[in-house]
Formats: C-alpha cells, structure tokens, sequence
C-alpha cells in the first residue's frame, strides 16, 4: 500500500520494521542492532503512511463516483433549504419573531449533517466488508490500526466539506455569526469535534452488520438521535419527560453551545446541562470516542480470526 519494500523481523518478543533496502545480511543467525524506541518510531513512521495511503484511496472514490459527492454534499443543501423556507413562517424561535427562525435553525442543521455523516461512514465501512476489501488489506504488509484510522481522516475531511458548503449556503441566506471569528471557528471546532466522536460509532456499526442491506436499518437509530433534541425546536416545548430526554442528548450540548459562540438565538429551559452546554459540547464527544474507539478496534480484530 505504500512506497517502499518493508520487512519484519523479531525484537526482544515485539516486532520492528525496518526498509528492505536496509534488511540484515549474513546469514540466518545476523541480529539487528535496534533498541526498542526505534523500532516503535520505524512502526509509527509506517501507520502514518499507510492510514495516509488509505485516505487518498477513499477521497479517490469521490473523483471517480460523482454520485456520492452530490448526495453527502448535496442533501445538507436540501435540508437547509427545506427547514429553513418550507418551515420557517410556522416556527417562532425564543424571544424571537417568525423570520428570525433561520437563526436559530442554522446551528442545528450543522450538528444534524455532522450526525447524520455516521450513517455514510457505517454503509461505506459495511460495503468494505462485504467486497472483502478489508480482507485483502489484512492481506497486505501494513498496520492494522491504519485501515481503521484512514476511514476516520477520510470522513473528517468530507465533514469539513460538508460544513464549508452549508456554511456558505447559510451565509446566501442571510445567516451571519455575530460570536466573532475565535468565537466562531470554535464552534465549527466543536461541530467537528462531535463528527470526529461519531466516526468511531460509524466504524463500529459498520464492522458489526452483517450486510449493506442490513446498513439500511441503521436510519432508525440515527432519525430518533437527531430529532429528539433542541435541533429544530426548544426542549421547553416538549413534554416534561421527553424535554429532559432531548436536553441530555449530546447532540443537544453540541447544538447549543454552537448558538452561544454564533451568537445565535438560544433556548433556555434552566436545567443543569443546558447552562453548562460549552461544558458538555467537549464531554460528550470525548467520552463517545472514549467509549466506541476501542469497541471498533476490538471488532476488526475480532473480523481477522
């Protein structure tokens, strides 16, 4: 998968790596004279390259297969739109008047394309699977850990794309962030911050369904994640159970906090978790990862025996 000839051989019960244009000569019994910490750098220097290599393959099928630009691409654009034309007259948001709903919308429907960007990390891991791509990667002199970390980099740089285009098309509306620029990119931080987390939740469920087909069922776990929470409407207005259920939603944190630095209309209900919302934006996401990051490297272990 990368340039150059590589070559394993034994260390102290580990393993290093070294090029084939430097392998050991003189005979079976030559010993390499490598510590521990060189072997690790020679090792982490080859994961870099290889998780690289896997990302310029994966950005590669958007060159190739237009189709998946326009939709991962496109629908963020759709959704805009239609929540923000379609439904804005009917929407007022706190303390506001019926236009300035776009406003308030904005910072939801950018945490709800970097939630639902799960979905195509788990169809494009699961349609991986299914081909025996990942099989032949296994196949292949190069570092486990690289084919899982080269879908995350790949997704992360398509959710910058989403979001700049989303951006840009909040912008022609009329949507202006008056949080100032740190305020700002601190925000898109956190949005992407949140992707980063769901990536690994992506991978997981990829590694984990059986089919492409069976991928499909995944809708009905993202659908409930995304509108049970203050994305579209205030918590305040629900039913008591189920505004509580919303305000814990780590999409909700990452929704509000990017209406405070946006400066953007925000909802207040006086629970705990709303008033600590910045807090909880970087909580949440870190203990995602925390969580799904090692259940998705255990499961493509698991696939290899």
């Amino acid at each position: 998968m990368s340039t150059g000839s590589r070559t394993t051989t034994a260390l102290d019960g580990g393993h290093a790596r070294v090029d084939g244009d430097h392998a050991p000569s003189g005979g079976p019994h030559a010993r390499v004279d490598l510590t521990v910490d060189a072997a690790d750098e020679n090792r982490a220097r080859w994961a870099v390259v290889d998780t690289w290599t896997l990302v310029r393959r994966e950005l590669t099928h958007y060159r190739r297969q237009p189709v998946m630009i326009l939709w991962q691409l496109g629908f963020p654009i759709i959704s805009v739109l239609l929540y923000g034309y379609v439904f804005s007259g009917a929407m007022k948001p706190p303390g506001g008047e019926s236009g300035g709903y776009r406003d308030f919308l904005m910072a939801g429907m950018f945490v709800m394309t970097m939630s639902f960007g799960f979905m195509n990390t788990a169809a494009a891991v699961v349609a991986g699977a299914s081909k025996g791509v990942i099989d032949r990667f296994r196949s292949m002199p190069m570092e486990p850990a690289a084919v899982v970390a080269g879908r995350g980099v790949a997704d992360l740089l398509v959710a910058c794309a989403e979001l700049a285009i989303l951006a840009a098309t909040a912008l022609a509306m009329g949507w202006r962030s008056g949080g100032g620029l740190t305020a700002t990119v601190g925000a898109f931080g956190l949005l992407l911050l949140l992707r980063f987390s769901l990536i690994w939740v992506g991978v997981w469920l990829g590694l984990l369904v059986p089919s492409p087909e069976a991928a499909g069922g995944l809708y009905a776990v993202a659908f409930p994640l995304t509108m049970i929470s203050s994305i579209f409407v205030p918590t305040g207005s629900m039913p008591g159970w189920l505004g509580t259920v919303a305000s814990w939603n780590p999409i909700s944190s990452t929704g509000t906090a990017a209406r405070e630095l946006f400066g953007n209309p925000v909802a207040r209900d006086g629970s705990w978790i709303q008033d600590h919302a910045l807090l909880m934006a970087v909580v949440w996401p870190l203990a995602i990862t925390a969580v799904f990051l090692p259940l998705a490297a255990r499961r493509f272990r698991q696939l290899g025996r």
